[in-house]
């Protein structure tokens, strides 16, 4: 592959900035504003929504505002063009596609004809309103954990956001996953019989992150590895997990893969904003950030960060070194592809592109969420205090299997990293996965077009 002289490469792009500044100036002064701005509130519009405070329960109403950001539920119940908390987005899990429901106050397809009994039994046991069994893709088995004050607050808050007429498509799981009976069975054998249960050895701070870590936040239902029958693999809570074909990473204090470099404050900035000076939210993460952990408060995120800098280091994972020949290759595709923004050394640009030596994500055991990346592109959450989505672009349109092996495996054993080389085929069949096999444009990257 040819390389750009840096002065040439410098001289194109300052240029290309300077073309696409004028024309948006010019863009700006022939376009008008609307002469009816919308006054739809958006996701994060309704998270920060001033409550009537002369309602009779307005205090409940702010907590459960609060504890809707904390569940992240947003997340999960917001479908691409769709109305926040009116549900449709499809969760893609081992077993086949679980549609999200509609939590809405309308009386026909959300709960609106819902009792705060009926929300409990449905965040503590996983039944819907006519006692039938939930997927455990609605996170239950965390949700259980949290107080029957908390639940109340969360059903009365949802009862004030816009009512949405919609009906979710119907979840079709293959046999024997379509026949709710089967989860029934699931709760028996994985299912905790108990809520939340604080430790009195450790101190409040402590204690509230346990509580959100374990309850609404549900960390562990992405960041535990899962047995084949999708329940958390005993003995290995947040030692990283795989789902809808990105790798949610190790946060116990493991140095190399896991939080052990950083500090509190390192994982408190990160909830806030989705970047620190060891990394950037991409990915699902990203979502997390936009909808949940930066409306959280600065207490709450601390104790948060508390409790995870106390997990206990997972084990040390060997690797074989890469191939010589992959790591002279991946050096030159780096520096063609990579280095204008993340620098030859990997430094990156602090809270802009992240720096890549030594870092958590990209040396997982599994290099799955890294060459996600690269192939389908990604964006940082963003937050009141950074608002801009930064990106990533995809490189499958660019690169071939090879290319992208041979440069992740060079990303993943430079700069102090050390982990597997990447196959060819397992970028083969990522980017059949998602579907990358004919060039178009990402959601991911920011890029996408109907």
């Amino acid at each position: 592959m040819r390389r750009l002289p840096r002065l040439r490469k410098s001289v194109l792009i300052g240029s290309t900035l300077a073309i696409l500044g004028a024309a948006g100036l010019a863009m700006s002064q022939m376009l008008a504003l609307p002469a009816h701005p919308s006054t739809a509130l958006t996701a994060q519009g309704l998270l920060v929504q001033q409550l009537d405070d002369a309602a009779p329960n307005a205090a409940q109403l702010r907590r459960g505002q609060y504890l809707v950001a904390a569940g992240d539920c947003i997340s999960c119940h917001l479908r691409e063009g769709g109305e926040p908390f009116a549900g449709g987005l499809g969760l893609n899990t081992p077993f086949g596609v679980i549609y999200t429901s509609n939590i809405t106050p309308d009386r026909n397809t959300g709960i609106g004809d819902w009792t705060a009994e009926q929300f409990y039994h449905a965040m503590h046991d996983g039944k819907g309103a006519h006692g039938e069994n939930l997927y455990p893709a609605f996170p239950y088995p965390w949700f259980r954990r949290v107080s029957r004050e908390d639940d109340d607050a969360i059903f009365a808050y949802l009862m004030t956001v816009p009512a949405v007429n919609y009906t979710p498509p119907k979840t079709d799981l293959p046999f024997p996953f379509n026949f709710r009976s089967s989860v029934g069975a699931w709760n028996l054998l994985y299912l905790d019989s108990h809520g939340f249960q604080s430790d009195p050895g450790q101190s409040a701070e402590w204690n509230r992150g346990a509580y959100l870590v374990n309850g609404l936040g549900h960390c562990g239902a992405c960041h535990t590895p899962k047995n084949s029958f999708g329940a958390d693999k005993s003995k290995q809570e947040f030692h990283g997990g795989k789902l809808d074909n990105w790798v949610a990473p190790d946060l116990t204090d493991n140095v190399r893969i896991g939080l052990g470099d950083w500090s509190v404050d390192d994982i408190a900035e990160f909830l806030a904003s989705g970047r620190n000076a060891h990394a950037a939210a991409g990915g699902a993460m990203a979502d997390v950030i936009t909808y949940s952990t930066s409306f959280l408060n600065d207490a709450d995120r601390r104790a948060i960060a508390v409790y995870l800098k106390s997990q206990p280091s997972s084990p040390t994972v060997a690797s074989s070194a890469p191939d010589g020949g992959a790591m002279r290759r991946g050096a030159e595709i780096y520096s063609d592809a990579c280095s204008s923004c993340h620098l030859d050394d990997g430094v990156g640009q602090s809270r802009l592109f992240p720096p890549l030596g030594k870092d958590a994500m990209l040396q997982q055991p599994d290099p799955t969420g890294l060459v996600h990346i690269i192939l389908g592109g990604t964006r940082i959450g963003v937050s009141a205090s950074r608002p801009s989505p930064l990106g990533m672009p995809s490189f499958a349109w660019k690169l071939t299997d090879q290319e992208i092996a041979d440069v992740s495996t060079f990303i993943r054993n430079s700069w102090g990293n050390q982990a597997a080389p990447v196959e060819a085929r397992d970028v083969a069949d990522l980017r059949k996965k998602l579907n990358l096999q004919i060039v178009h444009l990402t959601d991911n990257s920011g890029d996408h077009q109907p």
